[in-house]
């Protein structure tokens, strides 16, 4: 396993994805008194916003990660086909209901344990009202369960996946008891 390999490799994919950003003319820039009213409720709106796709190498310690990477749902195929060639082994898919934001964000833990351990997390945010994302199955036989599961309580749908059916919940269930607008 090499990590800078998969280091770049993976930031070569989230930068793939980035939309190309149309050139803007400088704005003035604000500049606030102290103790003006509003100065902290820019900074955390600006902390809320949605996370744009890259790489962050984290903390272990603190994070249980060393690679964090947002990308586009399109490239969670190539990420896991990258992440598999160097002995990667996929841990866990599970998923976050960001319903203010309109999106559901699926969320792949890999694990390389052999020698050094090393972590790396694959996040992808698709739409709430379409949440179509590839299945990655074909790759790594163990996700079935997990895209299963998460297909089943978040609404995540994982085209390709081979068996998209309920396992959990009663076979007629036509709710997701994981999006934060369920009510029981």
């Amino acid at each position: 396993m090499d990590r800078a390999k998969i280091k770049r490799e993976l930031e070569n994919l989230a930068a793939a994805g980035l939309p190309a950003e149309p050139v803007q003319e400088k704005a003035p820039v604000e500049v606030q008194a102290e103790g003006e009213a509003g100065g902290k409720e820019k900074a955390k709106k600006a902390e809320e916003a949605p996370r744009k796709n890259g790489l962050i190498e984290t903390e272990y310690a603190k994070r249980g990660a060393h690679l964090d990477v947002q990308i586009n749902p399109d490239q969670v195929v190539r990420a896991a086909e990258i992440l598999d060639g160097e002995g990667m082994t996929l841990e866990m898919v599970t998923g976050v209901d960001w319903i203010k934001d309109g999106q559901l964000e699926v969320i792949y833990d890999y694990s390389h344990a052999g020698g050094q351990l090393f972590r790396v997390v694959v996040r992808a945010r698709v739409d709430r009202n379409k949440p179509d994302i590839p299945t990655v199955c074909h790759i790594y036989g163990g996700a079935n369960w997990h895209e299963r599961e998460t297909w089943e309580m978040l609404g995540i749908n994982f085209a390709g996946h081979p068996q998209l059916e309920h396992f959990l919940l009663p076979e007629d269930a036509d709710f997701y008891p994981l999006r934060k607008d369920f009510k029981p």
